[in-house]
Formats: structure tokens, C-alpha cells, sequence
């Protein structure tokens, strides 16, 4: 099935993450269905751009985002691209598609206020959830990690003798990120009690059962306790992440070394988090240009 063989390039060749993965074949087996429907006697292969459009405007008639929309069109456009370079379709009929217009959003990260208010909640005495929990919202907040990379991470990541912590990244490339003296008190803490769950793998955070923790979980601790201490309405790991990036740079550190911390492979990546520190640079900016200094 043409699907099922572009996923295992991905997998096999590409090495994109699980949930990745998951998302492409998704967003493919929605159109294949889509053409099942509509053109039963055409093969995925063979399709035409003018049926593509049509797709894209049940999509909207389906009140799909613009944002969405474009996600599965990029799916496809990969797709078609794969097949054209083994030679098994002439054109890809995506090439000259332009991607629907979006408005930008701007994420709001946590502020420090609100992440110091956090690690107050964790008082004494703890319990082996309790403990878990503290370790995945501070790593998640002092490495920037991504969810895949906290929940696929193993005991033996950590190195502390260089107070440091080896994560895998997008298609398993590696990076070491600092740990702090105080994430490293958490971690003790965590694995004093992880001692007491009997485990049959190498990953450094489970559940009360000793079974591997998962994106729901890792989603659901993160907003139970936002909900706690803030009423920003998007509360996710991946704000965790913008945090991170953004206390980073007010502080002034450089935006390439954020860019490595994060794991991202261009710079254009990492650029995305600077618009959210724009009122910290405004203060900077007013503060030492010499037109704006009083005497």
C-alpha cells in the first residue's frame, strides 16, 4: 500500500519520531478515505490537484483551520514528493500548491512568577507521584526538552559528575543539555522513590505501575498544576518549552546557544521564540539608546 510504504521511509530512512509518524499516516488515511468517498475509481497516485482542491474544500466546510488544513497538506505534498523521486509517479500534482494563509499565534509562556509558584507546591511530605510529577515539570522547565524526548529518556542519560543530561532528539541525534544543582535535587528525590516500583525497562520516568509514562500523562501534569497557579488558557509541555526559550534570552543569553539547547537544526527555528521577549528587549532598548537617556 503506497501509504504504508512512505511511512516506513519515514520511519526507516527519515527516522521521524512516533508521534510524527503517526501524524503523517493520519493525515494520509483522511484523504485516502476522503477519495474512497468522492472517487472510488481513483488510485491515490493518480490523482489530480483539481481532486486534491476539492478536498481541501471539505476541509473547510468541515470548519478545519486554516493552521490543520495546511499540516495535512503537508503530509501530502511529502507524500507525492517521495513517490516522484522513486520515479512512480511524473509529478507530484502538489508542486504548485501555495499553503492557505494563517494568522500568526503568539504564545504566551509561563511567567518566572508562575514557575517559581509551581515549585512551592511541592512541599513535604511527597509521595512517589508527587516526586514524579516535580522532576517532569523541572525538566521539561530547566532542559526545554520536547515531551517525546522527557518521556523516551533513560536512567543512564545522566551523567553527574558533569551535572549534565543526553537527550534524543528528532531523528536520533543527540545533545547534551546543563542540569542545574536544584533539578538534580528534584531527580534525587524522584529516584529515591522510584525505587520502591518494580520496572522492566531502562526509562528514567514511569508510572505508579512501573510502566513507561506517555504524552497524555506528561499533558495531564502539566495542566493540573497550571491550573493550580495561573489562568492563561493554554497550558501544554510545549509552553514549558516557550518558557524556557524565552526566561532564557530576557536574560540574555545567546540565541544560538538557545537554538542548540533546543535541538533545533536552523535558526529559523529558534527565532520563533524571540517575538515573546520583545517587551524585555523594548526595556533594553530605551534604557541604552543614548537619544532616550535624561541627563
Amino acid at each position: 500500500m503506497p501509504i504504508h510504504k512512505f511511512i516506513e521511509y519515514l520511519e526507516y530512512e527519515k527516522a521521524y519520531s512516533k508521534h510524527t509518524l503517526k501524524a503523517y499516516s493520519t493525515d494520509l488515511q483522511s484523504f485516502q478515505l476522503f477519495l474512497d468517498c468522492t472517487y472510488p475509481d481513483v488510485d491515490i497516485l493518480e490523482v489530480s490537484y483539481k481532486q486534491i482542491r476539492t478536498w481541501i474544500v471539505s476541509l473547510a466546510n468541515n470548519e478545519l483551520t486554516n493552521r490543520s488544513i495546511n499540516r495535512k497538506l503537508s503530509a501530502l505534498k511529502s507524500f507525492y514528493k517521495f513517490y516522484e523521486k522513486v520515479q512512480l509517479i511524473e509529478s507530484n500534482p502538489m508542486s504548485a500548491h501555495q499553503s492557505l494563509k494563517t494568522q500568526n499565534r503568539i504564545i504566551v509562556p509561563f511567567s518566572k512568577d508562575e514557575l517559581e509558584k509551581i515549585s512551592s507546591i511541592f512541599g513535604y511530605p511527597k509521595t512517589f507521584e508527587t516526586a514524579r510529577d516535580h522532576i517532569i515539570l523541572e525538566l521539561l522547565y530547566t532542559t526545554g526538552m520536547r515531551r517525546s524526548e522527557l518521556i523516551h529518556l533513560k536512567t543512564n542519560a545522566i551523567d553527574r559528575s558533569a551535572k549534565a543530561i543526553k537527550v534524543l532528539g528528532k531523528r536520533n541525534k543527540e545533545r547534551i543539555i546543563p542540569l542545574l544543582d536544584t533539578t538534580l535535587e528534584v531527580l534525587d528525590d524522584y529516584l529515591e522513590f522510584k525505587k520502591t516500583i518494580v520496572t522492566t525497562h531502562p526509562y528514567l520516568l514511569v508510572t505508579a505501575k512501573g510502566k513507561q509514562i506517555y504524552d497524555s500523562l506528561v499533558y495531564k501534569i502539566v495542566t493540573k498544576y497550571f491550573n493550580l497557579i495561573t489562568t492563561k488558557e493554554k497550558k501544554s509541555p510545549h509552553i514549558l518549552r516557550h518558557a524556557f526559550a524565552t526566561h532564557l534570552l530576557d536574560e540574555g543569553a545567546d540565541l544560538n546557544v538557545v537554538k542548540e539547547l533546543l535541538g533545533h537544526s536552523s535558526l529559523a527555528s529558534t527565532q520563533v521564540y524571540t517575538h515573546t521577549s520583545l517587551t524585555h528587549l523594548k526595556k533594553i532598548y530605551k534604557k541604552a539608546h543614548p537619544r532616550n537617556k535624561k541627563n
